[in-house]
């Protein structure tokens, strides 16, 4: 635990919080986001909404998808990824918080890779709001004991101690553990 409570490293929180501040909006980026957000009206149509995180190379994205296909079926459920946002935005770690304060439940599908969600991670264990409405789907490796690195093990130790982190190898246990979702 760091020492406001957060249990991500201050380097980590810090780097964020620059990255949110780094750049003032004006009016027109102001309405360019109130649009963009207007676009995701089905939020507030619906019961349940998941924002959906993860890893958009060629492979995973298609596990993402997957995953938001079935939450989907789901009656009186929304859900959909940041790229399903449109706009251009210069400040993504901006447009995850505007669009996390708005969603029922944030769903991070982990996979290890160079564009996994890593910096969203530390925004969902470092924030008391995302952090209690997180689930993380994690890959698990047969041939590797710690393929995420001792950063994100942690993260992982977090909501494994809170009953949501469910752990997938297959399409087929994607599938099943996305099942187990609010």
């Amino acid at each position: 635990m760091t020492d406001e409570g957060s249990p991500v490293p201050d380097e980590i929180l810090t780097s964020a919080k620059e990255q949110i501040d780094q750049e003032e909006l004006s009016l027109a980026d102001n309405e360019e986001i109130l649009h963009a957000l207007s676009e995701l009206t089905p939020i507030y149509e619906n019961e349940r909404s998941y924002f959906v995180l993860g890893n958009y190379d060629r492979e995973p994205i298609r596990r993402l998808n997957l995953v938001v296909d079935r939450l989907n079926r789901r009656q009186d459920a929304y859900a959909f990824r940041m790229v399903d946002i449109r706009g251009e935005w210069d400040n993504s770690i901006q447009k995850f918080c505007l669009v996390a304060d708005l969603v029922t439940y944030l769903v991070g599908v982990a996979e290890k890779g160079p564009s996994d969600f890593l910096i969203e991670q530390g925004l969902l264990v470092g924030t008391v709001e995302y952090f209690s409405k997180s689930h993380v789907l994690k890959r698990v490796y047969e041939d590797e004991e710690h393929p995420f690195g001792w950063m994100q093990d942690g993260v992982f130790g977090l909501f494994e101690n809170e009953g949501r982190l469910y752990q997938w190898r297959t399409e087929e246990t994607l599938v099943d553990v996305t099942e187990e979702l609010p």
